[in-house]
């Protein structure tokens, strides 16, 4: 795997324990994001390197930097559907231009605009930005806010081939750390290397409520 592993047990000690954060991997010319799918997809993404054939280009798909808020999601790989875990390098440039273009999923009054701007906002644009709580290995809730992203129309196009620097099939990988976590050994626990990220621009990071100094 081309991804910087990291023990669980000292990357935690050093991350934000509340607050809205993109935790990450990343560096200026790329950011890792995960994906989790059924045997077909994820197989020929592998092969090819981009999605397609049984991959649906009509329909949102969503991606999430953040490696355990995956786990969570996916159940560690074990749902129907979501077995085989994919991780995307994807091209920096590509996820700043999504978030860029990103309108809220839902309404809440902090977005500065009425009920109607928002709606009207949510029709024209084709990605939408979600904050969720962030989750420990064990699936626990906690104070700090993790995102998603989802995609569609030419924005799920340009992400299913163009965008993508690097498909890896991270599966057994996270077959061999569930176990820690089914152990209650989370000492052992291994996950890739996250960090906050902040960016350059200061209205996407007050676009995203996001805080803190740039890299």
């Amino acid at each position: 795997m081309k991804i910087e592993l990291k023990k669980y047990s000292e990357q935690t000690e050093e991350w934000p324990k509340s607050g809205h954060h993109i935790m990450a991997q990343y560096d200026d010319e790329k950011i890792i994001v995960y994906q989790s799918y059924r045997n077909e997809i994820g197989e020929f993404a592998v092969k090819n390197q981009f999605f397609g054939g049984p991959f649906s280009l009509d329909r949102m798909t969503w991606i999430k930097p953040n490696f355990l808020w995956m786990m969570y999601r996916n159940g560690w790989g074990t749902k129907e559907g979501q077995e085989v875990v994919l991780a995307i390098h994807l091209k920096r440039e590509a996820f700043e231009k999504y978030l860029q273009n990103a309108v809220y999923s839902s309404f809440n009054t902090d977005l500065k605009m009425t009920y109607e701007e928002w709606q009207t906002e949510v029709k024209a644009s084709s990605v939408r930005l979600q904050w969720d709580p962030d989750h420990d290995p064990y699936g626990g809730k906690l104070e700090r806010r993790a995102i998603q992203i989802g995609l569609r129309d030419e924005y799920t196009r340009s992400y299913s081939k163009e965008d993508i620097l690097l498909i890896e099939d991270i599966s057994d990988f996270v077959k061999e750390q569930y176990e820690f976590v089914q152990k209650r050994e989370l000492e052992k626990l291994l996950i890739p290397t996250e960090k906050p990220l902040v960016f350059r621009d200061a209205e996407l990071n007050k676009k995203l409520k996001i805080s803190g100094n740039h890299e």
